[in-house]
């Protein structure tokens, strides 16, 4: 028996800054049924939801539009929305918007000593509340000790990791009075215990029918990866290539994924089509790097065999300890996995090693062979790095009218944005790199216009299209589809096979993991103030 409607979409289009993005289709989500929404980055999911999520229908955001039946006539199509009102969306987005709202508000050049935390995980939580309520009596909420934010509630929303942010994003919308909570790859850079809890939670919630009713939108998934799915689920809408491709129940979408045909014999030529267009690139590299593909800066002296020297490192943030007791070497050639729960300070060791933390002039830092703040730019050291971080993605959703070419040319200078000339033989570089990446021919579109996945995917390229010395990549994988995360983890192996590019990875996922990474630095969690004096890591080593 059919349930009662609470959305239902009817002869509708999804439209983007005038833009039709999705083809005219009907959906509806009723009583009783719990959806996972799915398909591959750029295939439309990601303007769906954002669409649902809509209240106000906000100028440039995806909105549901009837389906015309003249030039001038919209007539015959419908949208209703019981939840329209009430409904809470949480996403790489979502996080990312919050994180540059936080930055915007900063006022640390106008307060004496320089740093303003901003807004607290526990303010921020509060909002949705109907009062303020003490921490202590936050931590002992069922919603903040489920999503495991209980410890991180004083710390400045700014200063969380990204797997923190979305745990306390989860924790407000739980909080609030929303009736439909949507969640966008909602794993996406938690570790391992986290992903635990919260697809237990899921489920409970899911097969109970508690209120919010939850949505879930998850990347393209195959039968392998559908064990990541919380019970509970019971339809499943596909979205691929601007249209609605499946809706139905879940065992029926399990059955359409068995019978596709597997893409094993196309992804081995695209394999070795990959290898063949990048160790081309890589042999012509000296044309326009200055050396840097050989290993050598462009005054000709070699690079040190140890890349990067840590030495008793300590990173605080007030009384929070982040790093400590840190001593760690990276030579050339040793690629390096780096992992460890949400928090445990992961980013900040990197962006030690990028210069994007200050609290690497107190410490004991060389990177390739000098100590940071005896009086080398930042510059020259980038130029022999590539990076790939949420800071850097970030950074890069705010410049506007960036097309996927000058992305990646950025990557030869180190910039945010494109402020030179396009040479034409950088400009053939990218071509081929748009073509290694599965982007030929789109090198015009507009870098906004992607799908987060999408843009992750392009600033992967933009990190590799110099064949760095040292490549960094912080979660590289947020928002890709598998078939684009086989394409890149196959790239970043070839790449390493070189010799000439050492390779330091962070993510949580075990899928993700490189053969070649057979050094690991695990980072460990302070659980209590006794641990802060405690060596924060272990070094294993042969795989």
């Amino acid at each position: 028996m059919e349930g009662q409607r609470f959305i239902s979409v009817e002869r509708c289009s999804v439209w983007a800054k005038e833009q039709e993005v999705i083809q005219s289709f009907s959906w509806n989500l009723q009583e009783g049924q719990v959806w996972l929404i799915t398909g591959p980055s750029g295939g439309g999911k990601e303007y769906f939801i954002q669409a649902l999520a809509n209240q106000k229908e906000r100028l440039g955001l995806p909105v549901f539009r009837p389906q015309p039946t003249s030039v001038d006539s919209y007539v015959g199509g419908q949208y209703f929305n019981k939840f329209s009102a009430t409904t809470q969306l949480v996403s790489l987005e979502t996080a990312a918007a919050l994180i540059q709202e936080e930055r915007d508000r900063d006022e640390g050049d106008f307060i004496e000593g320089g740093i303003d935390i901003g807004r607290t995980a526990a303010r921020f939580i509060c909002e949705v509340l109907p009062e303020p309520v003490e921490v202590s009596i936050l931590q002992q909420l069922p919603q903040v000790q489920l999503c495991g934010v209980a410890s991180v509630l004083n710390r400045g929303v700014k200063y969380l990791s990204t797997g923190e942010v979305r745990r306390v994003l989860l924790c407000r919308s739980l909080l609030s009075s929303c009736q439909l909570l949507i969640l966008s790859e909602p794993f996406a850079g938690l570790d391992v215990q986290s992903r635990g809890i919260l697809k237990n939670f899921f489920s409970e919630r899911m097969e109970s029918r508690q209120a919010p009713i939850i949505m879930l939108s998850m990347e393209a998934l195959d039968l392998e990866r559908f064990q990541e799915v919380p019970s509970g689920i019971t339809h499943v809408a596909e979205f691929a290539e601007g249209r609605l491709s499946f809706q139905g129940e879940l065992q029926d979408y399990k059955n359409l994924l068995s019978s596709r045909v597997p893409e094993g014999e196309g992804m081995e030529k695209q394999r070795r089509q990959t290898e063949s267009t990048f160790q081309e690139l890589h042999s012509q590299q000296t044309h326009f790097s200055t050396g840097l593909a050989t290993g050598e800066p462009a005054d000709g002296e070699r690079l040190p065999e140890v890349l990067v020297d840590m030495q008793d490192v300590r990173v605080a943030w007030g009384d929070k300890v982040v790093l400590n007791k840190l001593n760690w070497q990276v030579r050339a050639g040793e690629h390096w996995l780096v992992r460890g729960p949400n928090g445990s300070g992961k980013t900040t060791l990197l962006e030690l090693i990028t210069g994007d933390n200050m609290q690497v002039f107190c410490n004991n830092v060389s990177i390739f062979g000098r100590r940071r703040g005896t009086g080398e730019t930042i510059w020259e050291l980038k130029e022999k790095m590539g990076i790939v971080s949420y800071r850097l993605h970030l950074e890069y959703r705010m410049v506007g009218g960036t097309d996927i070419e000058a992305v990646l040319l950025s990557g030869f200078h180190d910039s945010i944005g494109l402020y030179q000339q396009r040479s034409q033989v950088e400009q053939m570089a990218v071509e081929r790199w748009l073509e290694i990446g599965g982007f030929q021919g789109r090198g015009h579109e507009a870098f906004s216009s992607l799908s987060y996945g999408e843009q992750r995917a392009i600033l992967i390229l933009r990190a590799a299209v110099k064949c760095p010395p040292l490549l960094i990549l912080d979660e590289p994988c947020h928002g890709l589809d598998g078939k684009q995360r086989s394409r890149i983890l196959h790239l970043l192996e070839t790449i390493a096979a070189t010799g000439t590019t050492t390779l330091l990875h962070v993510t949580h996922d075990v899928t993700e993991v490189l053969p070649c990474e057979q050094h690991i630095l695990e980072l460990e969690s302070r659980l209590s103030p006794a641990d802060d004096e405690k060596p924060c890591y272990r070094i294993i080593t042969g795989g």
